[in-house]
């Protein structure tokens, strides 16, 4: 993790302040972890494996422009990884977080990485994980999964500084 990624991750601690999670998971990759210790819920959070970013097999490591060199107009959203995980393998992981979070008696903070959050926000809205590419997500931002009137909703997404 770079030194403004603990920044940011640190920051995350005044903005949720307050916040009574009934669960905190995290992760088991590093920087999910760490961004949660310096958010201050490292000593409360449980590990869970399907938070784990998205499987890149062969083009770990490599940037997009790397692998569009390789593969034109690759979008891990549609082509998935050689050697790693496709959408379909990624939206089961998601399905099994939502029904985890459906399932808690409060709020569930969660710890992870952009593609796969994207995806867990596609699903929660009942959308395909390839959706998830419509739902830019930047880094140590906060986003709330919820209902309105019953319908699975986006209450806030990517709040926290912009790219723009």
């Amino acid at each position: 993790m770079t030194a403004r990624g603990r920044r940011q991750a640190g920051e995350l601690r005044d903005v949720l302040a307050g916040v009574e999670a009934a669960e905190v998971l995290t992760s088991p990759l590093q920087r999910a972890s760490e961004s949660c210790r310096l958010a201050g819920f490292g000593e409360r959070a449980v590990v869970e494996p399907d938070l784990r970013e998205w499987e890149y097999g062969d083009y770990e490591g490599l940037t997009t422009p790397e692998i569009r060199d390789r593969a034109p107009g690759w979008s891990v959203f549609t082509a998935g990884c050689p050697g790693g995980e496709n959408a379909f393998e990624v939206e089961q992981r998601a399905d099994r977080l939502v029904a985890r979070l459906r399932a808690s008696q409060g709020i569930v903070l969660c710890f992870g990485h952009g593609h796969m959050l994207r995806v867990l926000a596609a699903r929660w809205l009942g959308l395909g994980a390839v959706d998830g590419r419509r739902l830019a997500l930047d880094p140590a931002s906060v986003s709330v999964l919820g209902d309105e009137r019953g319908v699975p909703a986006l209450l806030t997404w990517n709040s926290g500084p912009r790219r723009w």
